[in-house]
């Protein structure tokens, strides 16, 4: 760079130079002569001639000496700028032009500086908003993920790499991370047809449901959202299964109801016998549906935000008793013994009325199925931080597929039997509901022929 600025120079001091010679030769003294001017004494033609010649390897002498230090100055602003430049196209936005001294040239370089800085702030202001972009991402619940026109992962967010595993990484094919057939049909769809599609995909997650929506990029490319849907579906699940349970249970006494009913006004004259036969049946059905419209009330109740317990601390044998002898009564007429164990000198956190519910419900649920062991056996026993008390009868038992379903509304291992004995089917979801407010657990352990035992736990209370 050097060199070159002071070959160009040293070319053009000796362009002026040779220039000058011969204006001086070809013209200057020809003027001179035929203006016939009197050189003064002592000198001639030839010496005016040598004086014009050293004169100009003089100015050529001082001119090679300013071509130097002109080009080596030149050259290094050169080379700053260069460098600056080399800097900003390999991406550092923080190289600025150094102008120690003001010159001609300070003004061009204070531009590209403050060029540099204007663009560097815009950059930084790109950087903030694309980290905040990608915190709000990774903050949904909603999976996300942006695919290009050729079917590549361009990013995605924390929920999608949770779902779908760290295969989900840019510039990877959607279709090696993602097997779904819903999930990629739909963003096949956004992708051709540059229309939105949404979907349901059952197979992206073992269990889960997610609600597809996948539209198409301004820019090119697609952009998915994958909602998770499953405790919606579960709801939407259960309250048709609850709809149709309701409906089937009060549809059974009712039909029971009309009939009877029906009978003894089409009878012109019901015998007494006949009349008490049918008006008992219409109140053992009117019974049941009250039995089952005031399970529904308490469970809606316990399911309320609303719904308080008074929880204070009781001694855990104390309430156990108190189970046992509200339905000890029961118990002697369906000539089943009730037997306690395990009473415990304890405080647990407690509701009475709620607990004397759940001991209400498991005994009696108990006396149901302990018809062949003739025993119900109840206790208590300490654990770390907690208590935990037990139901146990020793009838038939219940199969091991119908554990984990036990405590849900309506549910029944043997459905003909238990509408026989008049059970709703809520009461060991209430006895789940009032055990779980009251922070505790419950669960329940059977084998065939060796009858089941309903557990559950309460916590105990800071003894002073």
């Amino acid at each position: 760079m050097k060199s070159k600025i002071f070959t160009r120079l040293l070319g053009l001091f000796l362009l002026l130079l040779v220039f000058q010679a011969a204006a001086m030769e070809f013209a200057f003294i020809p003027f001179l002569a035929g203006k016939v001017l009197e050189l003064p004494a002592g000198r001639s033609a030839f010496s005016f001639r040598n004086e014009i010649l050293w004169s100009g390897l003089i100015a050529a002498a001082v001119a090679l000496t300013l071509a130097v230090w002109l080009a080596g100055r030149l050259s290094a602003r050169l080379e700053r700028v260069i460098a600056f430049a080399r800097r900003v196209a390999q991406g550092d936005l923080s190289a600025r032009v150094l102008h120690p001294e003001e010159d001609v040239f300070s003004a061009p370089e204070a531009a590209l500086n403050q060029a540099i800085e204007r663009t560097e702030e815009k950059f930084t202001e790109i950087g903030n908003r694309r980290q905040e972009l990608a915190a709000m991402l990774d903050s949904m619940q909603e999976a996300v993920v942006a695919i290009t026109p050729e079917g590549l992962v361009r990013w995605s967010n924390a929920a999608m790499e949770r779902i779908a595993g760290t295969q989900v990484r840019a510039g990877r094919p959607l279709v090696h991370a993602v097997r779904d057939p819903e999930v990629l049909a739909c963003i096949r769809t956004a992708l051709e047809k540059r229309e939105a599609h949404s979907g349901r995909a059952r197979s992206l997650a073992p269990g889960r449901i997610f609600e597809i929506n996948a539209v198409p990029m301004a820019s090119g490319g697609a952009l998915a959202v994958l909602h998770d849907i499953t405790r919606i579906e579960a709801a939407e699940n259960t309250r048709r299964e609850f709809i149709a349970n309701v409906s089937h249970e009060l549809r059974t006494p009712l039909t029971s109801i009309q009939g009877y009913v029906e009978t003894l006004i089409e009878e012109l004259e019901p015998g007494q016998e006949t009349s008490r036969e049918f008006l008992g049946i219409v109140l053992k059905n009117a019974t049941r549906m009250n039995r089952i419209t005031e399970d529904l009330l308490s469970l809606a109740s316990l399911e309320s935000p609303d719904h308080k317990l008074a929880l204070r601390p009781m001694q855990a044998g104390a309430l156990l008793q108190e189970g046992i002898d509200s339905l000890r009564g029961v118990a002697a007429d369906s000539g089943v013994k009730l037997e306690s164990v395990g009473a415990l000198d304890v405080l647990v956190l407690a509701d009475s009325d709620a607990m004397n519910q759940v001991f209400g419900n498991l005994i009696e649920n108990a006396l149901k199925y302990a018809k062949a062991g003739k025993r119900v056996r109840v206790g208590a026993r300490l654990l770390e931080s907690e208590v935990e008390f037990t139901v146990r009868d020793f009838g038939p038992g219940i199969a091991s597929e119908h554990l984990d379903r036990i405590f849900e509304r309506f549910y029944r291992v043997d459905k003909a039997r238990s509408r026989e004995a008049g059970g709703t089917g809520l009461g060991l979801a209430i006895v789940k509901h009032i055990v779980l407010a009251h922070g505790g657990r419950i669960w329940a352990e059977s084998e065939l022929g060796s009858g089941a035992a309903f557990h559950f736990t309460l916590r105990r209370a800071a003894e002073e």
